[in-house]
């Protein structure tokens, strides 16, 4: 049966279907078809742009695929563990995934810690592969809160502004949790709109896309765009997350916020260190070192000179380049 949402302030209203279509009595939900379209296109993302990076496409597509399982066994396991009151009494329902219940930074976690094994094994190089994946993260998780409108989710507290949205299920939903959330501080109307947070944090995402997508040619060192990443996602969400009202708890802490705070204070300082090492030299960044091999001189630097030798070759013959110690393999398909 369709959602009714509303934005009062807009004079808009859509009736939302959670179901996309049906086959075979199979019920395929709109929610799970943004979700991959956002992990398609992110994949797409990073294989057009992966020579820029001295990586393969067959590269990609090879850790992508089980990025991408990583990723969502992550993601389950990291809102199971946060609700554990809930699942202590309910283990059959712990892999009912498809029933809802999944966490975008356990996502991260799992896919990021899935994709540095692979590269462990297969002799990848880790920093390059999570600079591609900076922008491809940003653009799939943009397209992917789309799926929590939808859903009618993730949406945040009061607020007067004229893009505030309601409708049944909200009302629904901060009737059922008003005690609750105001033993954490949290006050709500269920009569009054709320933030659509849903639409922040896919306006933020997109933004930093935009960036680092324009930033990339202009990248300094190996795993600058990834620290871009930690340090305005974790900006974004951590101010977002100040905002919902389904966020997961420790004691009386925000889990996310507090992850959103940490990640992004460290991604910034780091980004201060490495910028002064620039500067001051005792970190070449990358269009010294290529002036540097046009001039024929010998500038290796132990952080990164390596990596830019073998980012130049294997920029030049990455379309006959293979993923390196995995000769014997035949090429699989994503």
């Amino acid at each position: 049966m369709p959602e009714l949402v509303q934005f009062p302030g807009l004079g808009l209203e859509f009736h939302l279907s959670k179901i996309a279509l049906s086959v075979f009595g199979l019920r395929i939900h709109w929610y799970g078809v943004i979700v991959v379209t956002g992990m398609l296109l992110a994949v797409a993302y990073a294989m057009k742009r992966c020579r820029t990076f001295g990586i393969t496409p067959e590269q990609v597509s090879d850790v992508a695929l089980y990025a991408i399982i990583g990723g969502m066994v992550g993601a389950r396991a990291y809102y199971v563990v946060f609700s554990w009151d809930y699942y202590q009494d309910h283990l059959n329902e712990i892999i009912r995934i498809w029933e809802g219940g999944i966490a975008i930074y356990g996502g991260i976690i799992g896919g990021v810690l899935t994709g540095y094994v692979l590269c462990r094994l297969w002799k990848i190089k880790k920093l390059s592969l999570l600079d591609l994946a900076a922008g491809a993260l940003l653009l799939g998780q943009g397209i992917g809160r789309w799926g929590n409108f939808v859903n009618v989710e993730a949406f945040g507290s009061n607020t007067t502004l004229p893009w505030g949205m309601t409708g049944p299920s909200v009302v629904s939903y901060l009737t059922s949790k008003q005690a609750q959330l105001a033993q954490f501080g949290v006050s709500v109307d269920p009569a009054v709109p709320v933030h659509p947070t849903f639409f922040y944090e896919s306006v933020w995402c997109f933004a930093g896309f935009l960036f680092i997508a324009w930033y990339t040619k202009r990248r300094r060192y190996n795993g600058e765009l990834i620290l871009m990443y930690c340090a305005w996602y974790g900006l974004g969400r951590f101010w977002i997350e100040g905002l919902r009202t389904d966020s997961l708890m420790l004691g009386p802490v925000r889990v996310s916020q507090l992850l959103a705070g940490a990640g992004a204070l460290a991604a910034f300082a780091v980004l201060l260190w490495m910028n002064r090492r620039v500067k001051t030299g005792t970190l070449p960044s990358m269009m010294r070192l290529a002036a540097a091999r046009n001039s024929g001189q010998d500038q290796a630097d132990p952080d990164t000179a390596s990596s830019e030798r073998a980012e130049t070759s294997a920029g030049a013959a990455a379309t006959q380049e293979k993923a390196p110690g995995r000769d014997e393999e035949s090429e699989k398909e994503s």
